[in-house]
């Protein structure tokens, strides 16, 4: 059996602890990204090959031996030449290339409660999932909630609103509920789905669920800030955060992510499988909670 495995995107942010851990497993990495990053500390580690969707001899030719792959890419919003549409079309593209060259497993990361709203996010990741269940391809789904940690997006930009401005605005009632996991947590358990051999579509949740208002006391009080929490309707909130997104030069956050969380997508119905709770982690780490904003178009597009 081979030892390589192929991880999409191993610099962006999920990837990034992925190939770590299949290094420690001593597995043979190889990355396909268009974001190539020599100043990481696992580029002398990893091969580097193009995900490139638009020559699928390519994608074929950089999954030749590859024993399973870990698939990591999507787009969070349609953004200039990204879409949601573009990112499935993209996405069966490398299912295609991974069947035809022969990897055994597929390993594929979703989202919580995809066949629960028709967000396009959501109906995109529902779409995957089917292809990949058809794939004919040995295979994972992973279903991961809300991630935390080490420069994720929400949480860590929700503690530098609260951390930089004197007031936040709640979206709504701020009553609506969510599941932070870990995301050392969540890597864990996408190599360990690797290492399976049965067909599997599980969540990966923490062990803590919050309303939305009392996910942003938590890290207020986490920080010791004097932030002051207000109600707003959901449109004011989404204006004031896209006014800091034009400040920061990034998404802020989206009416579609609004809408997700206000509908309570980012909950899992399973049992928690993750240990780490972000109240402890928050205490621990509240120094650099917020500190820098974590910009998802500089992760991406720069």
């Amino acid at each position: 059996m081979s030892t390589l495995d192929a991880v999409t995107g191993a610099f962006s942010y999920t990837g990034r602890f992925v190939a770590p851990r299949l290094l420690a497993r001593g597995r043979t990495v190889r990355t396909l990204t268009n974001h190539p990053d020599p100043k990481s500390p696992l580029a002398a580690q990893v091969e580097v090959v193009p995900l490139d969707f638009a020559q699928p001899a390519r994608l074929v030719e950089g999954l030749h031996g590859v024993d399973t792959l870990y698939n990591t890419y999507w787009v969070r919003s349609n953004h200039g030449a990204a879409s949601f549409d573009a990112a499935v079309r993209n996405t069966g593209v490398l299912i295609d290339a991974a069947r035809e060259a022969g990897v055994r497993r597929l390993v594929h990361v979703s989202i919580a409660n995809p066949d629960k709203s028709d967000l396009p996010y959501y109906r995109g990741k529902a779409e995957l999932e089917q292809r990949v269940r058809e794939s004919g391809l040995s295979y994972a789904i992973i279903r991961p909630t809300l991630l935390f940690g080490h420069g994720d997006v929400l949480i860590n930009n929700i503690s530098w609103f609260i951390r930089h401005l004197p007031v936040f605005g709640i979206p709504g009632d701020g009553q609506y509920r969510l599941q932070p996991v870990f995301v050392e947590d969540y890597a864990d358990r996408i190599v360990s789905a690797g290492s399976s051999t049965e067909n599997l579509t599980v969540d990966v949740a923490g062990p803590e669920i919050f309303t939305f208002e009392g996910l942003v006391r938590m890290l207020r009080d986490a920080m010791a800030r004097r932030t002051v929490l207000v109600r707003v309707p959901p449109a004011v909130a989404l204006a004031g955060a896209m006014l800091v997104g034009v400040a920061v030069r990034d998404m802020a956050l989206t009416g579609a992510e609004v809408r997700g969380l206000m509908a309570e997508l980012l909950i899992s119905h399973q049992p928690s499988t993750c240990p780490t709770r972000l109240s402890d982690w928050a205490g621990e780490h509240r120094e650099e909670l917020g500190v820098r904003w974590s910009s998802e178009l500089g992760r991406h597009y720069r």
